[in-house]
Parts: C-alpha cells; structure tokens; sequence
C-alpha cells in the first residue's frame, strides 16, 4: 500500500480504559495506533463507496441505496 504523501490531524476522545487495551494490542501487532486507525478509516471508506480507494478519486456515494 503506498504511503499517501499529505497527512491531516485526527482528534478522536476515547475511554482511557479503551485507548490502553488499543495501544498494547497494535504494539502486539508491532503496528502503531495510527497505522490501524488509518487501516479502518480506509476500509470503512472503501466499503461505502464500493470499490477500493484511489487517493486521487472523488468521493462519491454508491447508487442503489
């Protein structure tokens, strides 16, 4: 998967509980928790568009809701 050149920032509030069982659960996977979030943010948006990403792609919304 290539890396996307641009980055924006993310806020996310979170249990505290939640967020330490997240971070040593990536650390297990040798992954941060930016790598998994970004994996999530990309299938959720690939699942609702329909099709895989491509970063240079327009948003658009599957048809047939």
């Amino acid at each position: 998967m290539p890396t996307e050149s641009r980055t924006a920032r993310l806020t996310v509030l979170i249990d505290p509980r939640k967020k330490a069982v997240f971070e040593k659960l990536c650390a297990a996977e040798d992954l941060t928790p930016s790598q998994v979030v970004r994996r999530l943010i990309r299938g959720y948006i690939e699942e609702r568009l329909g099709r895989p990403w491509q970063p240079a792609g327009e948003v658009r919304r599957r048809s047939g809701r």
